[in-house]
């Protein structure tokens, strides 16, 4: 994509995003445009916040007829997913409730109730923690009613229930230095009371605060970035994430999470990102970013590696070494990663290869 076109990408993103703006062409787009348009829409899984922006588009600046009508059609999709994923969404939270089990519904649906259009959020999966023991209790109960489920790396498991891929987990935040526990334990017992909900069908389902909601989805785009790449749509939760919570939160004390987190280096770089390319008002940011960073490189990073790396053009052809990884050339990307990264979060791009390691081959439960 040239770079009048993505220009063009980013107005339509943030325009779907914030339900403002107008689109500003120096040429009329054609058929291609828009189709290369939607490709990466696709790709970053963005492409029900690019339809939010068409109401916004003047008549002339609309795609042509056949391809709304696709697109239109692929959001109904979308919405007809979304519902039966909130319907099995309560039905979860109800029994596990029902159980004694305290689950924490995370990213996914959850941040999806703080976007202009719910509904055209993409959501993958539905992913739960659990407070206390209730992960082994959870397990415990597949083990009984639904043995199909798969212990994974990542400290996790794995299912599908009524046609819905499910994941539990057993970390709330996707830390993995070892030096981090005491830490992470610390502020989720700190902040426990300030736990929120969110309503799904009816059924006030939990979610964590809202400074643990923010550093939950900020460190899992880290995590991602560490290792194969990450799409836009995580960076739009985190823009409406903070945009939705930014007068609920004290900004001293998640400024001092990221820092006693390791993290607070890269995560200056993440908010220039979310205004400079996303236009998040600098307003909703706790506090400011110095102003002489550099986030081409990381934005470029981002652009190539599509929805969770899948996407990248400049590794299709690499090796696939199944033991390690789906993702081609995954060595060489994961080298790559650690260089860039080591400088704005050192503990978590030394830990992460050396724990997912452990997690995938001696980490698992097993009965």
């Amino acid at each position: 994509m040239d770079n009048q076109l993505k220009d063009i990408f980013f107005q339509l993103l943030r325009i779907g995003l914030w339900g403002e703006g107008r689109l500003v062409l120096t040429r009329p787009m054609d058929i291609d445009d828009w189709n290369t348009i939607r490709k990466f829409a696709v790709n970053h899984t963005v492409e029900g916040i690019i339809y939010d922006s068409f109401p916004f588009l003047e008549e002339q600046q609309l795609p042509p007829q056949a391809l709304r009508l696709r697109w239109a059609v692929r959001m109904d999709q979308i919405e007809r997913h979304n519902e039966k994923m909130n319907q099995v969404i309560a039905e979860l939270f109800n029994i596990f409730s029902n159980l004694g089990i305290r689950p924490i519904l995370q990213k996914g649906q959850g941040v999806a109730a703080y976007y202009r259009n719910p509904s055209h959020r993409i959501s993958g999966d539905i992913d739960w923690c659990f407070e206390a023991d209730g992960y082994a209790k959870a397990r415990n109960f597949l083990k009984d009613k639904h043995p199909n489920f798969q212990d994974t790396a990542g400290f996790s498991l794995d299912y599908h229930w009524k046609g819905i891929h499910i994941e539990h987990h057993k970390k709330i935040f996707d830390l993995r230095s070892p030096l981090k526990r005491g830490f992470l334990k610390k502020i989720l017992k700190k902040y426990q009371e300030k736990q929120e909900s969110v309503s799904i069908n009816g059924t006030p389902v939990r979610l964590l605060a809202p400074e643990l909601q923010l550093f939950q989805v900020n460190v899992h785009i880290l995590k991602h970035l560490i290792t194969y790449g990450i799409g836009l749509r995580q960076f739009c939760d985190s823009a409406r994430l903070y945009y939705a919570v930014s007068s609920k939160i004290d900004p001293a004390s998640l400024r001092q999470i990221y820092t006693q987190a390791g993290i607070l280096k890269w995560t200056h770089l993440l908010h220039k990102l979310l205004v400079e390319y996303l236009g998040l008002p600098k307003a909703a940011l706790p506090f400011q970013y110095p102003e002489n960073i550099a986030i081409d490189w990381m934005f470029d990073e981002v652009w190539h590696s599509g929805n969770f790396g899948f996407h990248d053009e400049r590794f299709e052809n690499g090796k696939i070494i199944p033991v390690l990884s789906v993702h081609p050339d995954a060595t060489k990307r994961l080298w790559n990663s650690f260089k860039k990264y080591v400088n704005y979060a050192p503990q978590e791009a030394i830990a992460f290869p050396v724990v997912h390691l452990y997690s995938k081959f001696l980490g698992k439960d097993s009965d």
